[in-house]
């Protein structure tokens, strides 16, 4: 016995095909939706229809844009000669939240997964080596995920930009700020050491 009426159920199913909801979110998601006044639903459809129909891949660094190029691109104060390669187009917010990084970006939609049967030929990684001369790329920074995708993808990376001659990098990974040592695990703490600065008193 259905417990929903057709229309209603159909909803909550498309919402639960969202990354993150689950069936209960989406249940909540579609209630709220169903409450609200029709202009505020008709705001939100039209919004979504708009951003699928003008945003695109920036041709260059495949971060979203809505032109031919994307803000980061066409701004001629960034760093050219420093390229950040990251795994989506989330992680450039995340990087450019801290205000520390002023160079270009790479985003390889994706890491590489074998389990999955993602390769380098799935992700943007030629067009990735094909920017390093024309652009004269002297350091490329591998910000990939600290888990097992992102460290195989940053090797991959590291191992093919040999014959380029410029300097490959990888983020420090190690412990939060207001962390205790005593609940990181081996491998953060291992990361941590590795990564350790010197301090200037």
């Amino acid at each position: 016995m259905a417990v929903y009426t057709a229309p209603v159920q159909s909803l909550i199913d498309e919402l639960g095909r969202l990354p993150g909801v689950g069936p209960k979110s989406a249940q909540r998601i579609a209630f709220h939706l169903l409450k609200i006044p029709i202009d505020d639903v008709a705001r939100l459809a039209a919004a979504i229809t708009d951003a699928k129909a003008r945003v695109r891949f920036c041709s260059q660094c495949f971060n979203f844009a809505d032109s031919e190029l994307c803000p980061i691109c066409l701004d001629d104060r960034r760093d050219s000669s420093v390229l950040c390669v990251v795994e989506e187009s989330r992680d450039i917010v995340s990087i450019e939240k801290t205000g520390e990084f002023k160079g270009r970006y790479h985003v390889l939609l994706g890491a590489m997964s074998p389990l999955d049967g993602i390769g380098p030929e799935q992700l943007k990684m030629k067009e990735l080596f094909a920017r390093i001369e024309p652009e004269s790329i002297t350091e490329v920074i591998l910000c990939t995920n600290p888990n097992t995708e992102g460290e195989v993808t940053a090797m991959y990376i590291a191992r093919m930009m040999k014959p380029f001659g410029v300097r490959v990098t990888r983020i420090a990974s190690g412990l939060p700020v207001g962390g205790d040592l005593e609940y990181a695990d081996e491998l953060t703490l291992g990361r941590a050491l590795e990564g350790r600065r010197e301090l200037s008193a």
